[in-house]
């Protein structure tokens, strides 16, 4: 009895459609290294974070690239000592 309601969310549709003609082996390598990349990713991302907690209670400076407003270059206003910054 159904209600015309698909029981999979159309990712899992497409993911279906796209490795279904392909041999299971192929079906399980590609699933597993889909796992693989968001297990990675989660990792990375959960390093980031500790990694930002951590910076204050240890003084360290979390790595930053300046950009825009906050990187000047040449054009920041010259100390009195004759220095940039």
């Amino acid at each position: 009895m159904s209600a015309g309601v698909p029981l999979a969310s159309w990712k899992t549709q497409m993911f279906e459609s796209l490795l279904g003609f392909l041999p299971d082996w192929v079906q399980i390598t590609v699933l597993a290294l889909v796992v693989l990349a968001f297990l990675a990713a989660w990792a990375l991302k959960l390093k980031r974070r500790i990694a930002a907690r951590r910076a204050p209670r240890t003084g360290a400076p979390v790595p930053v690239q300046a950009s825009g407003a906050d990187f000047l270059g040449a054009y920041a206003p010259r100390r009195e000592d004759g220095g940039q910054g």
